[in-house]
């Protein structure tokens, strides 16, 4: 890859690597369709600047695909500047509406009329599976569509030739996560926010006045956005249309109220996703529920019913990194795109961006509602995916808590601890192996104050009440130190002796890796630590080896996302501004970098790829010949210790004196604030869903031990947890070793900086992208047993 950051592209050369991608004499047109949702502008953005990028015309397609049918000043080339600060903006800037006339043939010809006479033969259609299905008959009708308007003599045969196929490629964008064969789709974790930030307000107002709150959540087919926030929030109780509750569960949702209300506990949160019903495909509302508690049970009860707020606001750093990956991958697979090849849809599939063909992942979504509307309800579970099914497991683990002689007693004691900095999402993930623990037969004991308090026996055993209304708290409730267990190897090996633990369950950042080696080195020496210990990664940094996420990342880049956003309003009334920002993250630059790419920064400077000062002084050229044009603000993102001499002052001067008389600089240092406030939706659902994996296999190794008396004393039963691409894997720390450059604290390689082009194709520089880690089209259902490992769900 290329060092520094080239000049400006220009439209007509096109770098080495791409040649035979060439976009050259090809037009791509983009819609949005169907509902809107948050992160359709940062895939519309994406889609015009890398067709530009890479020689094709790129033409916005306004009103979806009634423009289409319209045609005239609906249908216009974007430029460059035409996506300039839209990153940011929620809904979509080219409209969306739903069109009957498209539905019919005659609607079709006037659409494949306006399109051939513009040359356009590729389609990027962002929208729901109806959209994507409309875009397939249309592709599958196209000959014959020219055929039809060359014999009305509307176009010349010649064009039929010319433009004889039309290729499709889609992207989902929905928030009700709807859609078979992705993990997310766009706009989903902006509506979890939306969603989130509610249900955060309402607990504090619930807990004031000892109340139940009824909060209905979008989702008419689909309960993924039920499950997730209460998932997330550690609602009481959940009602979803795939999975209705069995018959008689008034009774039984009336007791576990009633049940946690005597446990002291203030305050109840039920969710209802829009669609709920009941076993006989009988509608479940939220008055009906509302009426019920306060029938049964007397409880002053309130309803809220979120509506459109779901769909608003500005999308998430989430939905903006994932819409800008799949829009450049959206344009890779138009330029591969053949006649043979059938219409696909990229996605996601753990941190792996895939091609499916659209209409596999299409019938697939269709059978889930079939199965719904024939009370298969387990099978539509399963067609849901692995990230519901998951999800739904999980929530019913950690919701309801079996009566003590229904739990089979393990006699095994588990200690959890955390160590490092604080790191948003780390209590719902204590929360969360406290209750699996629990509920596998474990006697789970909290260490507070990380290794420091493990040495000064600040043990206690800790209870499934104990770690109620965790999930949403910033921190760490436990405490958590920076210290190494080094000096106090003898002291903790008494603790863990004194207080018999059978297993350790680590989570924090790069100390707790460090921490880890340095327990399994001891082991020879003390044989306490001879039991299985795993690690679950939780650091803002993300620099721990074994794992493409860690815990609290998505929280401090939603705000360095938010800031920038925040930074860059401020100087809505001022004339062209620069600013100058520096993220954490220690030597590891995937804040500055991943923060760049959310926010639509010019630069993002980090140590992994060195810069002097010749590099400095062609991205203030790049910047001025910008602002020269009609883009108001810059951006430009600094890692903390990217560099010991250009350090932020340094380049907020560079940039104010080169840039005299064009821009004016300003710079922020956003500090500790990254690492603070309340966890993401992402964060909790991850720490939730990772540390009850982790937990699964501490279980699975005491099972195998019991009652033998067994020392674990190999490398496989001391581990780091973590994402890998499409797999969730453990990973021994003596094998991750040598994949860790210990003086600075990051792996030796790192999945993001294969990301890092990116940023720079989509802020006009010409970058090297590595396309061979482009999707290639997978079978949906190879796909789902395509998994070496574990599969991974985001």
């Amino acid at each position: 890859m290329r060092k520094a950051d080239d000049p400006s592209i220009s439209s007509t050369s096109l770098p080495k690597y791409l040649e035979h991608l060439s976009g050259d004499g090809k037009a791509i047109g983009v819609l949005t369709s169907g509902g809107d949702a948050q992160g359709m502008n940062a895939a519309v953005r994406a889609v015009v600047r890398m067709g530009i990028y890479v020689g094709a015309k790129v033409f916005f397609i306004y009103e979806g695909y009634q423009g289409m049918v319209d045609g005239g000043s609906n249908i216009v080339e974007a430029t460059w500047e035409s996506v300039s600060s839209i990153l940011q903006v929620g809904g979509t800037i080219i409209g969306s509406a739903r069109c009957q006339a498209f539905r019919s043939r005659e609607g079709r010809l006037k659409a494949a009329c306006n399109l051939v006479r513009l040359g356009i033969t590729n389609l990027c259609v962002i929208g729901g599976d109806g959209s994507l299905t409309g875009a397939n008959i249309f592709r599958k009708e196209w000959n014959g569509l020219l055929e039809e308007l060359a014999k009305n003599g509307e176009i010349d045969k010649d064009a039929v030739q010319k433009h004889s196929y039309l290729n499709v490629v889609g992207m989902v964008g929905s928030i009700d996560n709807d859609f078979c064969g992705t993990d997310m789709t766009i706009g989903t974790d902006s509506a979890l926010h939306r969603i989130i930030e509610v249900v955060d307000a309402i607990m504090t107002t619930a807990q004031s006045h000892q109340r139940t709150f009824v909060l209905e959540v979008m989702g008419r087919h689909c309960g993924y956005l039920a499950l997730v926030s209460a998932l997330a929030c550690g609602a009481d109780w959940v009602f979803l249309p795939e999975s209705p509750p069995e018959e008689g569960w008034e009774e039984n949702m009336c007791f576990k109220l009633s049940e946690n209300r005597a446990r002291k506990k203030r305050l109840n949160i039920i969710i209802v996703a829009e669609g709920a019903i009941d076993t006989q495909n009988k509608p479940i509302t939220s008055e009906k529920i509302k009426e019920l508690v306060v029938k049964q049970l007397g409880f002053d009860t309130r309803v809220t019913i979120l509506g459109h707020v779901q769909r608003g606001g500005t999308p998430s750093a989430f939905d903006r990194i994932l819409a800008s990956r799949m829009g450049v991958e959206a344009v890779l697979a138009l330029l591969e795109a053949t006649p043979e090849t059938p219409a696909c849809v990229v996605s996601l599939r753990g941190n792996h961006a895939v091609r499916l063909p659209l209409m596999e992942c299409v019938q697939m979504t269709q059978d889930v509602q079939k199965a719904m509307d024939e009370r298969r309800f387990k099978e539509a579970v399963q067609l849901r995916g692995r990230s519901f099914e998951g999800n739904l497991k999980i929530y019913k683990r950690l919701a309801i808590r079996l009566p003590d002689d229904q739990i089979t007693k393990s006699n095994c004691n588990v200690a959890v601890i955390n160590v490092g900095a604080p790191a948003a999402g780390m209590n719902a993930a204590v929360r969360s192996a406290v209750r699996v623990g629990i509920a596998d037969g474990h006697r789970m004991f909290a260490v507070y104050d990380g290794f420091d308090g493990f040495a000064k026996g600040n043990v206690k055993e800790i209870g499934w009440g104990d770690v109620g209304g965790w999930t949403g708290q910033g921190g760490s409730i436990l405490g958590t130190k920076r210290t190494l267990p080094g000096k106090n190897l003898e002291k903790i090996a008494e603790q863990i002796r004194s207080h018999s633990i059978n297993a350790l369950l680590i989570i924090g950042g790069f100390e707790a890796y460090l921490g880890l080696l340095e327990l399994a080195a001891a082991r020879e020496k003390h044989e306490a630590f001879c039991v299985p210990m795993v690690m679950v990664p939780a650091t803002v940094s993300n620099n721990v080896p074994g794992s493409d996420f860690s815990i609290g990342a998505d929280t401090a880049l939603n705000t360095i996302t938010d800031t920038c956003d925040r930074i860059k309003q401020s100087a809505s009334g001022t004339k062209r501004r620069v600013f100058i920002i520096e993220t954490m993250g220690g030597y590891c630059g995937y804040l500055a970098n991943m923060g760049g790419l959310a926010a639509g920064a010019d630069a993002a400077y980090i140590f992994e790829e060195p810069f002097d000062i010749r590099d400095l002084q062609s991205n203030v050229e790049h910047l001025t010949k910008k602002m020269k044009t009609t883009i108001q603000r810059g951006l430009i993102l600094r890692n903390e210790s990217c560099s010991v001499n250009y350090t932020t002052d340094f380049i907020y001067q560079l940039y104010s004196e080169e840039g005299k008389g064009v821009f004016d600089c300003r710079k922020n240092v956003l500090g500790h604030m990254q690492q603070g406030g309340a966890p993401s939706p992402f964060d909790r659902n991850f720490g939730t869903k990772i540390s009850a994996r982790a937990m699964a296999w501490i279980n699975d190794k005491l099972k195998g031990s019991q009652g033998t008396g067994k020392k674990f004393v190999s490398d496989d039963s001391i581990c780091v947890l973590g994402i890998s691409k499409r797999d969730l894997l453990f990973q021994p720390v003596a094998e991750l070793r040598e994949k860790t450059d210990f003086e600075h604290r990051i792996p030796k390689e790192q999945w993001w900086l294969k990301l890092r082009p990116l940023m720079k194709i989509l802020a006009k520089y010409e970058a090297s992208y590595d396309v061979s880690d482009a999707g290639k089209l997978e079978s949906l259902r190879q796909q789902q047993g395509a998994s070496h490992g574990e599969p991974a769900t985001i």
